[in-house]
C-alpha cells in the first residue's frame, strides 16, 4: 500500500467504507423484511408518537398523571382517525358510483380519440370476463386471501395503538435508556443524534398533516364551487396522497381533473386543473417553507429515490414510511457533520 500515491490510498479507503455500509444497510434491511410483522408496526408507532407527541406533553404540563395522558391521547387519535375514516367511507360510498362512471367516460373519450382498436372500456370489460370465467375457481381462494389481509390489517393497527400508548407513556425515560446503552464516552453524541433523528421525524409528521389538512380542505372547496361530483371523496383522497410527497399530490389532482372533464366538461376541467395547480403552487412556495422550515429540507430527487426505495421493499407501505425514515437519515448525518465541524474548528 506504501507504493500507492495518497489519493489512490484514500479513494481505496472510501471504497472500502462504502462497501462495509452498503452491506450492514442491504443485511438490516433483509432483516427488516424478513420481521417485517415486528418491525413495521414499531415504526408505524414511532410515526403516531412523534405525531401525537404535542398533545401528550401539554397533558402531562396540565398535571395529568403519564399514563392517564398516554390513554387520553391513545383515545382521542381513535376517535379522530375513526370520525374521519367514517366520514371519508360514507363520502366515497355516496359517491363513489359516480367518481367511477365520471372516470370511465373520460377513459372513454380517451380512448376513442387517442386509443387503438380493441382498445375500450367495452372491449378491455368484455376480455376481463372472459378471464374472470376462465378462473373463476380462484374466487374462493382470493375471498380467504383478502379476508387474512383485513385481519393482519387490523393485527397490525391494534399492536401500533399499543405501542404509542407505552412510547407515550414512557418516553420520560427514553433518553436514559440511549445513554445505558451507547458505549462509553459517546452517551452525549448518540443522545444528539437521537433527539436529531427523532425531531425531523416529527416536524415532518406534523407539518405533512397540517399541509395535507390545508391542502384536502382548499381542493375540495374548490370542487364544490365548480360542481364536481365526488368533491368530497377526491378532497379525502387529496388528504391520503399528501403523505406520499409529489406522487400522491400528482396522483390525487389528475383524478379530479378527470372527473371534471367527465363530468363538466373540459372548460371545468381546465378551472379544476387550475385549482389543483394552484394548491400546489401554494404549498411548494409558502406552506412548505413555512410550516417545515425548521425540519430537515430533502432534495426532491431524494424524495422521489426514498419513495421508489420504499415501494420497492414494502409496496404502499413502504411508499408511507421512506420518507420520514430518510428525514430522519438526513438529520442524522446533519448532526455528526455539525459535531464533527465543531470539533476540528480550533
Amino acid at each position: 500500500m506504501q507504493l500507492l500515491p495518497e489519493p489512490v490510498r484514500r479513494l481505496a479507503a472510501w471504497c472500502v467504507v462504502v462497501l462495509l455500509v452498503a452491506g450492514v444497510v442491504y443485511i438490516g434491511v433483509r432483516l427488516c423484511v424478513e420481521f417485517r410483522a415486528a418491525v413495521t408496526p414499531v415504526l408505524l408507532a414511532l410515526l403516531g408518537t412523534a405525531l401525537l407527541g404535542p398533545l401528550y406533553r401539554r397533558l402531562v404540563k396540565a398535571r395529568v398523571h403519564r399514563s392517564v395522558a398516554a390513554g387520553l391521547t391513545c383515545v382521542a387519535v381513535v376517535a379522530v382517525v375513526g370520525g374521519a375514516v367514517y366520514i371519508v367511507v360514507a363520502a366515497l360510498i355516496d359517491t363513489g358510483d359516480q367518481i367511477i362512471a365520471s372516470l370511465r367516460d373520460a377513459a372513454d373519450d380517451l380512448a376513442t380519440h387517442f386509443g387503438a382498436a380493441g382498445t375500450s372500456l367495452d372491449d378491455l370489460a368484455a376480455n376481463a370476463k372472459e378471464l374472470l370465467t376462465r378462473f373463476g375457481g380462484t374466487a374462493a381462494s382470493n375471498v380467504i386471501s383478502g379476508v387474512s389481509v383485513v385481519g393482519e390489517a387490523i393485527a397490525l393497527a391494534v399492536l401500533a395503538l399499543l405501542l404509542v400508548f407505552f412510547f407515550l407513556r414512557d418516553s420520560h425515560r427514553a433518553v436514559g435508556m440511549i445513554r445505558a446503552v451507547s458505549p462509553r464516552g459517546g452517551a452525549d453524541t448518540v443522545e444528539a443524534i437521537a433527539r436529531r433523528a427523532f425531531g425531523a421525524v416529527e416536524g415532518f409528521m406534523r407539518g405533512t398533516t397540517l399541509i395535507a389538512l390545508i391542502d384536502a380542505t382548499c381542493i375540495t372547496v374548490g370542487l364544490l364551487i365548480l360542481d364536481v361530483p365526488g368533491a368530497v371523496g377526491l378532497g379525502a383522497l387529496v388528504f391520503v396522497g399528501a403523505y406520499i410527497p409529489y406522487l400522491g399530490a400528482f396522483i390525487s389532482g389528475a383524478v379530479a381533473v378527470l372527473v371534471a372533464l367527465a363530468d363538466r366538461g373540459f372548460v371545468i376541467a381546465l378551472w379544476a386543473l387550475g385549482v389543483v395547480v394552484a394548491v400546489q403552487v401554494l404549498e411548494g412556495h409558502v406552506l412548505q417553507p413555512l410550516i417545515q422550515s425548521r425540519t430537515v429540507q430533502m432534495h426532491p430527487a431524494v424524495v422521489m429515490l426514498a419513495i421508489t426505495a420504499g415501494a420497492s421493499v414494502a409496496g404502499i407501505l413502504g411508499m408511507l414510511l421512506s420518507v420520514p425514515l430518510t428525514a430522519a437519515v438526513f438529520g442524522v448525518v446533519h448532526e455528526l457533520r455539525a459535531r464533527y465541524a465543531t470539533e476540528e474548528t480550533p
